[in-house]
């Protein structure tokens, strides 16, 4: 599992240290870098960037649901449609 400690980041001293922010994040630990003290951006790998992003079917999305177990009983009717005159 990845260790998602962050360090939070003055935006100058992230200029400063700009190899260690980028070696942080692709470890898998965010960075935040702020800017007159207000959070300004996140720094995260690519693979993190792309696992957030990545568009997911309805079937996994509905399998990684945290009640994939729950069974909804739903009475179904079975319809033979309806008669058409021609």
């Amino acid at each position: 599992m990845r260790d998602l400690s962050m360090r939070v980041w003055q935006l100058q001293a992230a200029k400063n240290k700009l190899s260690e922010v980028v070696n942080n994040a692709l470890q898998g630990k965010p960075q935040l870098i702020t800017k007159n003290g207000r959070p300004a951006v996140y720094v995260i790998s690519s693979k993190d960037y792309e696992a957030l992003t990545k568009k997911k079917g309805l079937k996994s999305v509905l399998l990684s649901s945290p009640h994939k177990d729950l069974e909804i009983p739903i009475p179904r009717q079975r319809d033979g449609g309806r008669d058409i005159h021609l």
